[in-house]
């Protein structure tokens, strides 16, 4: 082979710093691989990793065990993924942009020009510029749209406070300013996910390090915790309590077209549910398998929508699955022994609603 890529992950440790542990082992394998090939060779590094690590790690861990030299024997580029989950294969196609941090030109070269012979005439915008800089537009890619999403709940969490407020059409308005633009503007439950909280925390941390508060950050990823719990808000006081109700959960991945359920919002409203006395029947169309590691015997597994919802004093809708957003008032109505909807995902429209059953939603008022 002429390219290596490094796409392994980059857990949080406990105190939120990041884990380079497979980076480094990944490196170290190439170098000692390296050690037997006498071409020149490039290493790409594509897992999210905090600036300078490639650099600072990389390079010279894969140096000491080749015992080649950077630049010289091989070469090393940094291209962050920008793939969204369950939707990889899509982005890995259309991609909006490719980063190339290089070490050096003959390293750009070459990994631009594989790209070129992979997209064609198709070919997005290229940004080719320094490891440093390529590490840094990952993290603050993320942080910037996590940034966006917890702004629109908290205020969201404001329109719930005011009769005749909407954070739909709220979302709408300042959406169409080319300035801030509609997308990352849906309020909801929160995010989770494999990379949004390990990528804040990991920034926070290595800004500390550096001596650089960052108290956007800070606060971004204090909406966050506490949205889910404003879901947990609106069903205790839209049904006077949730000692002894049936509640029914919609939705347990952390977004819909996967079964990942790490850091999944889904996880704090069904335990603090069950902490006040609720009982709890959930259902996802691919999740279940990995809800039962996390809940066992907690609560009911349905297998249906319907299974799910039979019985139940509130229906939360937590995932914006497709299938959900299909259901009609009327389903509702016929399965449910009290029809309570909490739209913590914004997927019905509150007209079709409000007066047939009681429906609340985040960011109503």
């Amino acid at each position: 082979s002429e390219v290596t890529f490094i796409t392994v992950a980059t857990p949080s440790r406990e105190d939120g710093s990041i884990d380079l542990s497979y980076v480094k082992e990944a490196a170290l394998m190439i170098g000692n691989c390296l050690k037997l090939k006498n071409e020149w060779h490039l290493i790409v590094v594509k897992s999210t990793v905090v600036p300078t690590t490639s650099e600072d790690i990389v390079k010279k861990i894969v140096e000491e065990a080749s015992g080649k030299i950077c630049g010289r024997d091989f070469g090393l580029c940094v291209n962050p993924e920008f793939l969204r989950e369950g939707s990889a294969v899509e982005d890995m196609f259309n991609p909006d942009r490719i980063i190339i941090g290089e070490i050096d030109k003959k390293s750009g070269d070459f990994l631009e020009g594989m790209y070129r012979k992979f997209y064609g005439e198709k070919i997005p915008p290229i940004i080719r510029t320094t490891p440093v800089n390529a590490e840094m537009i990952k993290y603050a890619n993320n942080a910037f749209l996590a940034t966006k999403v917890s702004f629109i709940n908290m205020i969201a969490n404001l329109c719930q406070k005011l009769p005749g407020a909407d954070i739909e059409v709220v979302s709408k308005g300042i959406g169409l300013d080319k300035r801030i633009g509609p997308l990352f503007l849906k309020a909801g439950a929160g995010w989770g996910g494999s990379c949004w909280p390990k990528d804040l925390k990991a920034l926070l941390n290595f800004g500390l390090k550096l001596g650089v508060e960052l108290p956007i950050i800070e606060a971004t990823i204090r909406v966050n915790d506490f949205q889910p719990y404003k879901v947990v808000d609106l069903a205790r006081n839209a049904l006077g309590g949730l000692s002894g109700k049936r509640i029914s959960i919609l939705g347990l991945a952390f977004k819909p077209n996967t079964d990942d359920m790490r850091n999944a919002v889904s996880i704090k409203i069904v335990e603090k549910v069950l902490s006040e006395g609720a009982e709890v029947a959930v259902y996802d169309p691919k999740a279940i398998e990995n809800a039962k590691k996390i809940f066992s015997g907690k609560v009911k597994y349905a297998k249906s929508i319907e299974e799910c919802l039979k019985g139940s004093d509130c229906a939360i809708i937590v995932t914006e699955w497709d299938e959900f957003k299909k259901l009609k008032v009327e389903d509702f109505i016929r399965l449910m022994r009290n029809p309570t909807i909490l739209d913590a995902r914004r997927v019905y429209h509150p007209k079709e609603f409000q007066n047939k059953v009681k429906f609340v939603a985040i960011g109503l008022g």
